[in-house]
This record gives structure tokens, sequence and C-alpha cells, in this order.
């Protein structure tokens, strides 16, 4: 088993725990006083993009990304010449093609396109407490930096405070939160996705949703995730709130309504029910079946007004796959989101996690092909997302390389949630009257944080910028979670757009699977990618065997004098 490096003395990050190979930890705790790679770049920013003690050290790579197949494996390209992809207004000129020039606006949609930022989103922020806990921060960052929230599975049915009427939502509080602290701060760019599983379905929620925010949101189809192949599950220790899940419908293990499972609660032998969800199309054992099945939903929700609808997938195998990118396409779908074995959870079961679906490098590549397939026949091929371990820029860059052209977003889960928990810890402690609002779980700044300030101006890097966006006034209302949101996308936006520049792509749909490259024999096979010295080697040859001639270069010296310089 490979092991990742837990420390990176480069940059001053350390992982708490057992490194990922996305290089978060393992268990991603709320509490967490750092300092990995995106805690310490949602307070940096993109000051976390180089060696730190400039001026005292020189830095060398350790050079252990290309082993095994995984995204670690994968180098990217790079060239001496050229500029493509070129925004409006910007020329090719050396004062023209800077890193800043480069453009990462994206768009996704069918009919309608949905406008981003920069090209990420979140992943299902879902029925477990903890989204539900930092989801100020979380939507209110999205919000103000411009990608895309997914509200996930489940939150009407665990929600105490809905109501149901003959069967349906008719009041769903939790819901209706998560949707406007988005859509306060909604400026045009992003999306609030609202997700729907098994049980939503039954519940009612898009009749719910339909009447009440229409064509606001983007309803999400769910078949699965990359962290389990069963339906979602949540962790409850009440047993008055695991007999209200039963009697909501859901599948609460052990069951709360066994007078043995209230003794054993009773005396503390059982101190917690796990919730889970039900498997979908368990009564249909075709993929032609599925189809007809998924195709009259997709035309029920289009009969409810939804114009905008996408749909997520999990690391099911080869067919799965083909169905998925297949129906979503034509179905005319406005996005499809493929999300690979070695992503995040709040609550899959552990071995499970570890041991299904196809990891993500091995999925996106065979999700490329199979879309190019669709495009060879002249179809319109669904816009595709990417999750699954994703986490900083080089793998943003090298998932949309990957999937190009088809590619148009990167799904990141646990990543963008870092800076919400961490936020929220350092506004618990700077502003203690507020500290059980916003679920802060310090008392005082850690030594890493103390050190950059003792004030959010001083140690958030992106204030002044969400500042300038939202008013002085208006900071007051932002939370400190959504600040270090902000600080966390300018660094991933910073570093996408200096290995678009060193690639010479100056726009994200200029970016191509060119743009990367196989660190081994074995990721090339599996991939299709080319291996590092057979890319270009051809063209190298033909310059070495090209007739020698001299070529001349007229330069203007300092005393205005034209020389000839034979090279």
């Amino acid at each position: 088993m490979i092991q990742w490096p837990k420390t990176n003395d480069a940059i001053g990050s350390v992982n708490r725990g057992n490194a990922c190979e996305s290089g978060l930890c393992t268990l991603c705790m709320a509490d967490c006083a750092g300092k990995c790679e995106t805690w310490l770049s949602s307070i940096k920013g993109r000051k976390m993009l180089y060696p730190r003690e400039f001026g005292l050290v020189t830095a060398g790579s350790t050079n252990t990304t290309h082993v095994g197949v995984s995204y670690n494996s994968v180098r990217i390209n790079g060239y001496n010449y050229g500029a493509t992809g070129l925004p409006t207004g910007i020329s090719n000129s050396e004062d023209d093609c800077i890193f800043p020039n480069v453009s990462i606006e994206t768009s996704f949609g069918s009919k309608i396109k949905t406008k981003a930022r920069l090209p990420i989103m979140t992943g299902a922020l879902g029925s477990t407490f903890i989204a539900a806990k930092y989801w100020e921060s979380f939507a209110v960052g999205a919000a103000l930096v411009g990608f895309p929230i997914v509200v996930g599975e489940n939150v009407v049915g665990v929600d105490k405070k809905s109501i149901m009427s003959d069967g349906k939502i008719s009041k769903a509080p939790e819901l209706e939160r998560r949707i406007d602290t988005f859509l306060k701060y909604y400026d045009g760019y992003g999306a609030i996705i609202v997700q729907m599983n098994v049980e939503d379905t039954r519940n009612g929620v898009a009749e719910f949703l339909a009447k009440k925010y229409g064509n606001k949101i983007i309803l999400e189809l769910k078949w699965g995730q990359g962290a389990k192949d069963i339906g979602g599950e949540i962790q409850v220790t009440d047993l008055e709130y695991a007999i209200f899940l039963k009697k909501r419908g859901y599948v609460v293990d052990p069951d709360p309504t066994k007078k043995e499972v209230q003794d054993a609660f009773k005396h503390r032998a059982i101190k917690s029910f796990a919730r889970h969800s039900r498997l979908g199309y368990t009564s249909l054992n075709s993929w032609e079946a599925v189809q007809e099945s998924f195709m009259d939903s997709v035309a029920y929700l289009r009969s409810l007004g939804f114009d905008r609808i996408s749909l997520k997938t999990g690391s099911y195998g080869m067919e799965a796959l083909a169905m998925a990118i297949k129906f979503a396409s034509d179905a005319n779908l406005d996005l499809l989101t493929i999300d690979g074995s070695g992503g995040g959870t709040g609550m899959s079961p552990w071995n499970m996690m570890e041991s299904w679906g196809v990891p993500s490098l091995l999925l996106h590549s065979k999700a490329q092909e199979y879309a190019a397939i669709l495009a060879s026949k002249g179809q319109k091929v669904v816009d595709l997302a990417f999750a699954g371990g994703l986490v900083k820029e080089d793998q943003i860059f090298k998932a949309l390389a990957l999937g190009s052209p088809y590619t148009k977003l990167i799904c990141m889960g646990r990543s963008v949630m870092i800076p919400g928990y961490l936020g929220s810890n350092i506004e618990g402690v700077l502003n203690p009257q507020s500290k059980a609002k916003v679920n802060g779980n310090w008392d005082s700044l850690p030594k890493s944080v103390a050190e950059l300030g003792s004030s959010a101006e001083e140690i958030f890097a992106g204030y002044y910028d969400v500042q300038k966006k939202v008013g002085k006034n208006e900071m007051k209302n932002i939370p400190y979670g959504a600040i270090a949101i902000w600080t966390l996308a300018d660094k991933l936006a910073a570093g996408v757009q200096q290995l678009m520049a060193g690639a010479r792509r100056f726009s994200l749909d200029s970016i191509t699977r060119n743009d990367i490259f196989a660190g081994n024999r074995e990721t090339e096979k599996e991939t299709g990618l080319t291996f590092i010295t057979d890319a270009g080697d051809q063209s190298a040859k033909q310059i070495l065997n090209a007739s020698s001639g001299k070529v001349t270069i007229t330069t203007t010296l300092k005393a205005k004098k034209k020389n000839s310089v034979n090279v």
C-alpha cells in the first residue's frame, strides 16, 4: 500500500492524521487546529503556492508523485512557446500572456448555461449534521466566490421541524434555510443544486421545490457516490429521534421500535442508531428498464417546470458509467457528476469505502472515452463534473485535462468544508458571544493561527477582497468560514491559472489531454495518456533531423544599432 507523506517541509504543512492520496487527512476533524495544506490555504491564500521562508531557503521536489496508478501518477505538460485560447482583449504579446490574464471562468448546461467563476463545485452536503452546522459558511462562501453548491439527499426527511401532509412535504425549514442562505448572496455565478434520492422522491421534495423556488435551483437525481455502494447514512444518538426517522420510512439499524433494542439503549449497551436510505432501481433487471424509468423521471420533473436537471453517479462499473453518460446526454441534462472511489464521506461503512468501486483516475479515463464515442456519432454529450479525492490546483488541472473537452467542473467535498470549520473556530474565539451559533470548537487560537494575527483582518488573506465585494457595512454579516472559503478559492484559482499559463492555455476550453501525460507505463496503459518521454518525441526528432542553417535574429541594442546575430 502506498503511504502518502504527512508533512511538506517546503510549504510548512503537516497532516494531523494519515495522509490520503488527495493530500487531506484520512479523518478530517471540524475542531482541527491545523495544519494541512488546505487548512493553511484557507487563511494564507495564494501564499501557500510557494515555499516558505523565502530568502532563507531553497527547496527541492520529493519527486514521488508518479508512483502507482492514480492522479498522482499523472504529470502536467508545459510548452516553451505559443499561446492558445486567448480571451477577448488579450493579445499574444508577452505583456498580455501573463498568468493573471488566464480565464478560468466556466459554464455548463444544455439549453440554459450556468456560469461559475472558477471550475469547482461542492460535493453533496446533505443530511449529515456537520453540513447543517456549518451550512452558513459553506453557502455564503460559495455564493460570494461564485461556484455551485449542492444540498445533498435526505435533508427534508431528517428535519424534525418539517411537516408532512398526505405523505408529502408541505413545510421544510432546513431545506429552505439552505437554499435561502445561498440565494441571499447569489450574483449570477454559481448555483444551488438540490439532490433527490428514493426517499426524497417519495416525500414529494421535487413538487415542493417546484412550487416554492422553480428554476432558482437545479434539481439533481442521485444514483450513488464514490464513498459507498449503499444508500446514505447518518448516526443518531437519541431514541425518540431514531423512532421519528423509522416512522418517516427510513431503515434504522438497530430497529428502535423493538423493546429489546430500547432496553439495550436504556442500559447504554446500544448508544446510537444508523439511519439508511433505500437503494434505487431494485425492481428493474436490465439497463433498458432503467433507461425507461430514468427518462420517465426526467420527463416528470420537466413537467413540474424544472429547466435545469443534473445527475450524480458513483464509482460503479463500466456498464453503469455508460448508462449515466448515455441517458444524461439523451435526456439533455445540464450536468453529470461522476464520483470515483477515494472521495470523502460523512458516514460510509469504512471498509466498504476502502474496498469498493472504481478509483477516480480509472473511472474518469473511461468517462472521457465513453463521452468521445457518443461525440463521434454526432451526439451532444452532457457536460461532466469529476469528483473523488480532488483537492489541490494541480489535481483540478489534471482532471479537467483528462476529461477534456467534456469536463467543465471539478467536484470537491471535504476540501471546501475545511475552511468552513476553520473560519468558524476562529470566529468563535475572536467573538465568544457567537461561539455556539457558529459551532466554534476552540477556546483559544492555536499557534499556527495566532502567529498571523489577532483579528480577522490580520488572519485572513482574503478579508479585504470579501469586504470590497460586499461592502464594509455588510462584513459584520459574513461568517468567517465564508471568508476562509474565499481565501482558499483564491489560492486554487491562482494555482490553476499558473498551471494553465505554463501549458500556454489561456482559457479552460483550450485545455486538452495533451497537456498531461502518464508518469509510468501502467498509467499509460490504463488511461490512454501518452508516457512522459513519448510525448513530443516525434517532433523532437524532426527538429534534430532538420537541415542545418543559419537563423538571423535582429535585435536593437542600447546604442540603437541593429546587428545580425547568427545562432
